[in-house]
């Protein structure tokens, strides 16, 4: 069981992230903060208490692997890699600028972390699949984890790369959905359904466990019991908010890929830091 010292520290490193991300957005001018702020906890909990890696070996053959389908949300991957140590912290501030590493959807050769170049939606699972099933086949025992945006299940090849998982019984490969109900045209439901989302997952094969993606302690209860389910994958569904931590961005479609004014920023800051400070007095 997670102590609450623990707990404290995973959810300081969020909270950092999630400033992290309003700014670096903010002095860009462009970028996806909404979807972004999402799945700050999951990734928090996968970096820096779930996952083997090593900052000063990225490329070390029994690390773990992390894919970030979702690719709109690489401010908070370059946060992450940034508080883990694999990057400068200054080197937020220089997201989409001109020459900069950190372009708007992350480039695996040009940031030490990243697995994958990501952007179009829907191939990072079958890339996962693909790094799975070569960890299977050498007899390694690293695990893959994989990000996939909810508006991104709408592309076919999520499902046949979900058949695949499933046909090859990949049980290495732990896929989370960031199930925060919008997409850039608006809420999921009514762009495209996708409910029952987990009947569909579970028809594909896979275990299928649904949490509240913020909370810590539960996405790391999930994500150990992914690693004890034999012989199929696991998909953690992690129902999530949108713009999580500021309340007017909270829930609103524009910040799919709308910044904040500048003149906003204050504002969104002061009041993350004030949630903050009471999560941290509870």
């Amino acid at each position: 069981m997670i102590s609450e010292e623990r707990l404290k520290e995973l959810g300081e490193k969020a909270y950092r992230i999630r400033r992290h991300v309003l700014e670096m957005t903010t002095l860009a001018g462009s970028g996806h903060p909404g979807g972004s702020l999402s799945c700050v906890d999951v990734i928090v909990t996968l970096y820096f208490h779930v996952m083997r890696h090593d900052p000063k070996n990225p490329s070390w053959p029994n690390r773990d692997r992390f894919v970030l389908s979702k690719g709109h949300a690489a401010p908070t991957m370059y946060s992450a890699l940034a508080e883990a140590g694999y990057i400068p912290l200054d080197e937020l501030k220089t997201l989409r600028k001109l020459g900069s590493p950190l372009q708007g959807h992350p480039d695996r050769n040009r940031v030490p972390g990243i697995e994958n170049s990501s952007g179009s939606l829907g191939n990072g699972l079958a890339i996962a699949n693909g790094m799975a099933a070569a960890a299977k086949i050498d007899g390694d025992d690293h695990r893959v984890y994989v990000l996939l945006g909810d508006g991104e299940c709408q592309e076919g090849l999520v499902w046949e790369a979900a058949m695949f998982t499933a046909h090859y019984k990949l049980d290495n490969l732990t896929a989370v959905v960031d199930r925060n109900g919008l997409q850039i045209d608006g809420p999921t439901e009514r762009v495209m359904s996708l409910e029952p989302l987990a009947d569909k997952w579970r028809a594909f094969g896979w275990h299928v466990i649904e949490v509240d993606g913020h909370d810590i302690a539960a996405i790391i209860n999930a994500l150990e019991k992914a690693k004890q389910v034999k012989g199929r994958p696991t998909v953690i569904i992690a129902h999530l908010i949108k713009g999580r931590g500021v309340s007017f961005m909270e829930w609103v479609t524009s910040f799919h890929g709308k910044t904040l004014a500048p003149k906003d920023l204050e504002r969104a800051l002061a009041e993350l830091d004030a949630w903050h400070k009471g999560a941290v007095a509870a």
